[in-house]
């Protein structure tokens, strides 16, 4: 009974939160939900990386954050093939009434992959980095890119809140794991 209260709750959430939209923001919104414009970004730190710490850290900070990415790849995907929650825009009682912008390729979504992969990056590199400003604006990109999968019809909000955890469990544990390495590259290096 309360697993339907909760589940009912996500559902009326996701049809409040997706019918805030409007024709200007749906490019926004499609444009944040795509993968492939990630790379620049992910690309443009990970240099920024390099020139912030030198070759060795900062090849130990970009190899933290691509196993971190792909574990939060691997760790979303599984539990969406083992609870098999079906999407928003795959389930039939949302037919019609949901703004849907984008043919998802998987028919589950929880947890969202999205979510997991962009704030756990957006985390570990803040962590990396210690830069204010860099991390008010990656938090804030994060939180976009999560918020545009409910707009554009393939999450609940459940599915990112999820998502959220997993990718800040796995920053945290990683960020202590290139915390570690780079520590012993410096003992290693007499740094």
């Amino acid at each position: 009974m309360a697993k339907d209260i909760f589940l009912m709750n996500d559902q009326e959430l996701f049809i409040f939160l997706n019918s805030l939209n409007s024709p200007f923001f749906d490019p926004i919104m499609i444009f944040f939900s795509k993968i492939p414009v990630w790379i620049p970004l992910y690309i443009g730190v990970m240099v920024w990386m390099f020139l912030k710490f030198g070759w060795k850290i900062g090849l130990a900070a970009s190899l933290t954050l691509i196993i971190a990415f792909a574990c939060g790849d691997q760790i979303s995907n599984f539990i969406k093939s083992s609870v098999g929650r079906l999407r928003p825009c795959h389930d039939s009682i949302f037919d019609g009434i949901i703004h849907n912008l984008e043919n998802a390729k998987g028919k589950f979504g929880f947890p969202s992959g999205h979510a997991t992969n962009s704030i756990c990056f957006a985390l570990l590199s803040s962590l990396i980095l210690k830069n204010k400003t860099y991390s008010i604006l990656i938090i804030c990109w994060s939180i976009i890119v999560s918020y545009s999968r409910v707009y554009v019809g393939v999450h609940y909000p459940l599915d990112i809140l999820c998502g959220a955890i997993i990718g800040i469990t796995i920053a945290l544990i990683f960020n202590e794991l290139y915390k570690f390495a780079t520590n012993k590259i410096s003992v290693k290096c007499g740094a």
